[in-house]
């Protein structure tokens, strides 16, 4: 940290006194020249080269955006934002990958449903602290207000989400988002991984107002081989794109960002939470755990704008880009959702081995089959499970409810957060 001694009269820092100062567009265009641990005695002109190697394009070589690799298949790009160029951007420019029009500019949009969508999520914000979890504690603290088999429901919801949110966002952030190269569709994507935060939150929120073990929730996805096995199987389908190298361009590499696109919105948001929070929202339809039932509502509502952005992402590509949904593809695609829909089956069994909260078993694995006949045919694919139907129709009621509550007016004089709840 720079003190006022630093400087001199003129304005000039000490240290740098001599030195050419490197113009700000440059210093983030290098993060290099900002490291603290940077050694001080570098000299101005191994401080320019290294700018110099950094900035100008190799022999025969285009110098193209930080953010992708370009198709050069399309000429009718505009110009990166880094090369000189007055043209305006035009909706028929910007592309949802692989776009080298400017990011910097958010309209004209070209997809206004990616806009709406921004929209409706920033209407149905809500915090994790507004929700009551009184209620929630006394239960979970009452020897006799909830059976082993419900504990162990609440447990294990808590112990996958807490860290499979977590993997999502940071999928999220350090990937999709660099990737994606539609603006709105991007805006989009700041609110999505604002959402994961405030989900992560939530279930710490829980776990703590419920003074539940941590170490044991949050490694659940380490110890418990049915929580174990979803989140390997994320981690699997997802393993090209955690390469901070990784860019797409070619034919290889625009396929595995759509593999893991149908991966992370087809089966990780899109089959994977469904049995823990029909198994929450379940018990919140009973009047038990009525906060946390809450909470998970409200993620529910989330995940399901989540799922639904997804997949317009998933079939914008394919149409800009016929060329990656070959049969291949639509066969792996087909594989990864029928995959995720058998290991959501095994936790269900895992999680209730009887019947439990008005569902059993063979209830949630024809609730899964169900909701991967929808995943299928969302993405242009046939489904493959005959005759199966919605064997809880209240779930489809809750995520079309709207956030009208306001939470100011509901909450009581003893509310607590949960950090200051008492087990005395």
């Amino acid at each position: 940290m720079l003190s006022w001694d630093e400087y001199s009269e003129d304005g000039v820092t000490n240290h740098n006194v001599g030195t050419s100062p490197v113009p700000l567009v440059e210093q983030f265009d290098n993060p290099e020249i900002l490291r603290p641990d940077q050694n001080a005695n570098d000299s101005a002109e191994a401080l320019t080269t290294e700018i110099d190697a950094r900035t100008m394009p190799a022999p025969n070589e285009s110098r193209s955006s930080d953010l992708v690799r370009p198709d050069t298949s399309n000429d009718d790009i505009a110009p990166t934002i880094h090369q000189e160029n007055t043209e305006r951007v035009t909706v028929d420019q910007k592309r949802m990958i692989n776009c080298r029009a400017d990011l910097n500019q958010l309209v004209p949009f070209k997809y206004d449903w990616a806009w709406q969508k921004y929209l409706d999520g920033c209407a149905n914000h809500w915090m994790p602290q507004e929700v009551n979890m009184t209620a929630d504690v006394a239960l979970w603290k009452s020897e006799d207000g909830l059976s082993e088999d419900e504990r162990i429901v609440i447990k294990r919801s808590l112990g996958f989400f807490s860290t499979a949110d977590s993997l999502v966002a940071n999928n999220l952030v350090l990937a999709i988002y660099r990737l994606i190269t539609n603006p709105e569709c991007r805006q989009y994507l700041l609110r999505q991984a604002f959402e994961e935060a405030i989900h992560t939150h939530a279930y710490q929120y829980c776990i703590e107002s419920l003074g539940m073990d941590e170490g044991e929730i949050f490694n659940m996805y380490h110890e418990v081989p049915s929580v174990a096995r979803k989140a390997s199987w994320a981690l699997k389908y997802t393993q090209e794109l955690s390469d901070p190298q990784f860019t797409t361009g070619t034919q290889e590499d625009n396929q595995a960002l759509l593999k893991n696109l149908i991966a992370y919105y087809c089966v990780l948001e899109g089959i994977f939470f469904y049995c823990g929070f029909s198994q929450i929202l379940s018990m919140g339809r009973r009047n038990k755990m009525t906060g946390t039932s809450e909470q998970f509502q409200y993620i529910l509502r989330d995940e399901s704008m989540h799922v639904n952005f997804g997949i317009d992402v998933i079939n914008q590509i394919k149409l800009e880009n016929p060329q990656l949904w070959d049969s291949s593809m639509q066969e792996l695609a087909a594989q990864m959702i029928l995959e995720g829909t058998e290991l959501e089956t095994q936790y269900a069994l895992d999680t209730m081995p009887r019947g439990i909260l008005g569902m059993n078993g063979n209830m949630m694995a024809e609730y899964l089959q169900f909701i991967a006949n929808r995943r299928l045919a969302q993405i242009g694919l046939p489904e493959r499970f005959q005759a199966v139907k919605n064997p809880f129709p209240w779930m489809s009621e809750i995520m079309d409810l709207k956030k009208e509550k306001n939470f100011f007016e509901t909450r009581v004089t003893e509310y607590q957060t949960g950090g200051a709840l008492s087990w005395d």
